[in-house]
């Protein structure tokens, strides 16, 4: 059985490598292609969007997929409406393998955003120092202000065009442990920080080190994803493909 990844997350990666060994099944690894030097699982790897979703309804019949994961990042909306749309429309079988989303412990001060629009919005006007974790491609909300300074951490740089007017560039790549990001929001004397629900426990220690210095965190929400058949783990993503 050939089985698509639809890659970009560590779920995806483990995925591919739990069914690597697999006696039935053969993986398909595919990245969008926009994260220079990803970690790849040895196995079958594609790179690059597919068109839309006509492309992809072509990839899937000329490479003869039996089923297909969606295990793309919670905020990669585009290619989740179009594989869903894909996949329903050549009766491929979909799941969405997506990991939960974090929640606030006691002590936490959360301000809840719609979107990256509204997570600017809700800076308001008082000069702060933010630490942005959104991704380098997700700074266009931020790019006209000038009140604030924004310290954007990212794996890949960003063009300098799309970044706020005052900013500090920091490149670097999860995970991040606790004691790492305690000592940059204090030696960076961060006033707020803006991330997306990513859910993910490789970039979770920064919302404990806000947690122990008391700054308050615009958490941005995921977006609405089609309604699909979900699995938590890799494991129980690799137990419904053995169901097909």
């Amino acid at each position: 059985m050939n089985v698509l990844i639809l890659g970009g997350t560590t779920e995806a990666r483990e995925l591919a490598t739990l069914l690597s060994t697999h006696p039935n099944i053969t993986p398909i690894f595919s990245l969008a292609g926009v994260t220079s030097h990803p970690i790849l699982p040895q196995c079958t790897i594609r790179s690059g969007g597919f068109g839309g979703i006509n492309g992809l309804k072509h990839y899937l019949h000329t490479e003869n997929i039996h089923a297909v994961v969606d295990a793309t990042h919670p905020f990669a909306v585009q290619m989740g409406h179009n594989a869903a749309s894909a996949c329903a429309s050549l009766s491929v079988p979909l799941l969405r393998l997506e990991r939960p989303a974090w929640s606030p412990y006691p002590g936490d001060h959360w301000i809840h955003a719609q979107n990256l629009n509204h997570a600017a919005q809700l800076l308001g006007s008082t000069p702060k120092r933010v630490f942005l974790t959104t991704g380098r491609k997700d700074l266009s909300a931020f790019r006209a202000d000038t009140a604030h300074h924004y310290i954007i951490r990212s794996i890949d740089p960003p063009s300098i065009d799309e970044c706020p007017q005052n900013h500090t560039l920091l490149i670097n790549r999860p995970p991040f442990s606790l004691e790492s990001e305690h000592a940059l929001m204090s030696s960076h004397k961060i006033d707020i920080l803006i991330t997306k629900n990513a859910g993910s426990a490789s970039t979770a220690a920064k919302l404990t080190a806000a947690r122990h210095l008391k700054i308050p965190v615009i958490m941005v929400q995921r977006p609405v994803r089609p309604l699909l058949t979900c699995a938590a783990t890799p494991e129980a993503a690799r137990l419904w493909l053995e169901t097909l």
